[in-house]
Order: structure tokens, then sequence, then C-alpha cells
């Protein structure tokens, strides 16, 4: 079994004053590894205790981004929170903020102030539009990143408008970058001639744009615009979403020839490979449609086991799209464990993804679900020096 002591990242303190999904979500990827993750929220709760599906009045999208963390309750619009925060960022390797640039200042918790007093700090910002810019001031979310950002407008199919993602999309790349963005400053403060940190400025939109392909250049180069295209791709043919005969549905991708030979195999249709019209990938999205004709026509014919199983039997790419339920029936998914039973204060336990990736010798584990409000205060703030009497006093001043 795997102890808190050879988690890859024990020792790391974070302090994550950021809300919603980007700044939380990056800090829990921390966490996952062992960082011990101070979670700052104000004294009437962050807004992810009350969003999202609700049991029983506790959020349970709390319960999975908070996982890792120690919750403490901090007043950032006072002065003596302000103070307070000072002294708790002393102490931290990274703080993370997803406030706009000009409340972070008016506040006097910039990267500059903090970096006075911890030379160390590494401050990961987190906004829509960035810290410069005609921009910089507006709120931002990712629903705004994902609309400017291309990804609305070449999402959703040709005949109708764009299309938003149903998930937090944007934030959920955010936090990935900003994992990544972490780890890279760390790795140079740790192998700088003088130890110091820096600031990190994540807008979400910027992110965003980091995974979306190469619609810049092409348009540059090429003048082409991304077209909405369903379930299709510029890349390859086929590749698709197929209704079976029993009413479910098929994934398949032909993004290389020989996957593309044993498809058409699979499918009984083995003299289209010498087809000129399918012969390569340049001449199958020349025919796109007919090609994606002819696999709809013979999937709705048969069904999705008959389906998966002569796919299988060629060793061709499939997948069948499945709800959560059928996620977690998997036998693959079960074998890789992920999904893992928690124990929970509220619920008894809750079953949530589990971390990833797997390391081979220091996995990252679950040590707690989201907890309660200031939980941690008598633990954090007795760390900073507090007495019993200065914490309940700063309680009462609605500080903590």
């Amino acid at each position: 079994m795997t102890n808190e002591s050879r988690l890859p990242l024990a020792g790391l303190r974070v302090i994550d004053a950021s809300s919603i999904i980007a700044g939380p979500k990056l800090a829990t990827y921390l966490g996952d590894f062992g960082a011990e993750v101070i979670k700052v929220e104000p004294p009437k709760g962050d807004a992810l205790r009350y969003a999202g599906k609700i049991k029983d009045g506790k959020s349970l999208e709390w319960k999975l981004m908070s996982r890792n963390k120690k919750p403490i309750t901090l007043n950032l619009g006072t002065e003596k929170g302000q103070e307070l925060f000072y002294r708790l960022s002393k102490s931290a390797d990274v703080v993370i903020t997803n406030f706009r640039p000009n409340t972070l200042k008016k506040w006097n918790i910039d990267y500059e102030n903090l970096s006075a007093v911890n030379e160390k700090l590494i401050m990961v910002k987190v906004s829509g539009f960035g810290e410069s810019g005609p921009y910089s001031s507006r709120p931002g979310f990712g629903t705004l990143a994902e609309a400017m950002g291309g990804f609305a407008n070449m999402n959703g199919f040709p005949d109708s408008g764009p299309l938003l993602p149903n998930f937090a999309l944007a934030d959920q790349v955010t936090a990935l970058l900003g994992a990544f963005a972490t780890m890279t400053a760390i790795y140079e403060r740790e192998h700088s001639p003088d130890g110091k940190g820096q600031s990190i400025d994540l807008p979400i939109y910027e992110a965003l744009m980091g995974i979306l392909g190469n619609q810049v250049m092409e348009y540059d180069q090429l003048g082409v615009l991304p077209k909405r295209m369903g379930n299709r791709s510029e890349w390859s043919v086929p590749r698709n979403l197929y209704q079976t005969k029993d009413k479910k549905w098929v994934a398949v991708s032909g993004t290389a020839p020989s996957i593309v030979e044993r498809i058409f195999k699979a499918i009984g249709r083995e003299e289209l490979i010498d087809d000129p019209q399918f012969k390569d990938n340049q001449a199958r999205l020349q025919h796109a449609d007919e090609l994606e004709q002819i696999m709809a026509d013979w999937m709705i014919n048969h069904t999705q086991d008959e389906i998966l199983e002569r796919f299988m039997k060629y060793e061709a790419t499939i997948a069948p799209v499945y709800n959560t339920a059928e996620m977690l029936q998997d036998p693959h998914f079960t074998f890789r464990e992920n999904f893992i039973d928690v124990p929970d204060s509220d619920f008894g336990t809750v079953k949530m993804l589990n971390v990833i990736p797997k390391f081979s010798r220091t996995p990252g584990k679950i040590r707690n679900t989201g907890l309660e409000k200031g939980s941690c205060n008598d633990e954090v703030y007795q760390e900073l020096g507090l007495s019993a009497e200065e914490i309940e006093a700063f309680k009462k001043n609605n500080i903590i």
C-alpha cells in the first residue's frame, strides 16, 4: 500500500484560493499526488458547495472537486483576512487564484505583494481573459472561452447553429494545462540559481485555443474556416457514430490505411479496398457521403453485439457508445480500477473517478472527499500561531 510519505508531491504546500472548476480542479490534480492543498473559501462557503447535483443538501460536485483538500474559511475582502492570507502564503509553494487582476490588486494579494514575503512562491492566476489586454478586466467563464475561442462555431451539425459543450470543457482543459504549468515552474525554481518562484498568467480562452488544432494556420495559409461536421472529421473517413439494428450506437474511426482495410473486411465489403473512390484517405474524403452511407446501411442491419463481435474478429477499431451506468459495468474499466469507492462522512461511501494517470512506483491516492466548510480552520490557523481565542474572535468578526 502507498503511504502518505511515498506520494510524489508530499511536502508541496498549495493554497487553493480559487472557485468553481478551472482553478480548483488544477489544485485537485496536485492534491491527488500528495500535495497538501489548503482550500480557502469565504465564510459563507464556496460557490461550488451549492452547484451541480445535490443530495441531502450536499453538492456531489464539491465531494469530487475538493477531494484531498483541507478547507478553511477566510474573508479576503477584509484587512485582517488579507493579513492572514499573507501569513498563509509565506509557507506556501503555490497559490492558485481565479480573481480578476483588479480584484487581486484591490485586496493587495497580487503576485508583487505576496512574493515580497515569499520569493519562492509560484502564483497561478486563472482568469477569463488574462492579466493584460483590452478584456483583462472583464469577468469570464469557460462558456465565454468556448464561444470566443473557436470551439462553439466549429462544433455541431452542418444544418444547425454553433453548439456549446454540455460540460465544463474549457475549465477542465485549463486545469490540465495549469497543472502542467505549475509543475514546470516548480522544476525551474528547483533548478534555478536563486530559487525564486514566478507568476503564471492562465486565461481560460488561451487554454482552450491550444487544443483546437491547426485552424489558425489553415486560415492563414489556405483561407479555410472550420466547418461544423457533426460526428465526422476532416481528417479521415469513415469516422462517425452509427445506429445499430437494436437502437444502440457504435463509434468507428479509420485513421490509418491498415485500419480502414480491416473495417471494410468487417462489413463484408473487401472490394472497397481497391475501389478508386476509397483507395486512400484523400479519395475517401472526396467521397465521404458515399462511404458514410455504406457504413450506416450496414450498421442499421446488425445489432450492437453482432457488430462488435465482427469488428473484434478483424481487429478493426470500434467502441460502443456508453452511458454512465454502462461505463460502470465495463470489465476493462473495472479491472483498471477507473472508479473507486471512497469513504464519506455524509453518504457512507461515494463512487468517483479514480486518480489518473497511474504511476508505477508512487501512485496518487484519494485520502478524503470534499470536507465540511471550515473543518480545517483550527489545524491551519493554529499552525500560523493563532490561539483558540483569536480564532474564535475572527469567526465572530466574519474574518474566518
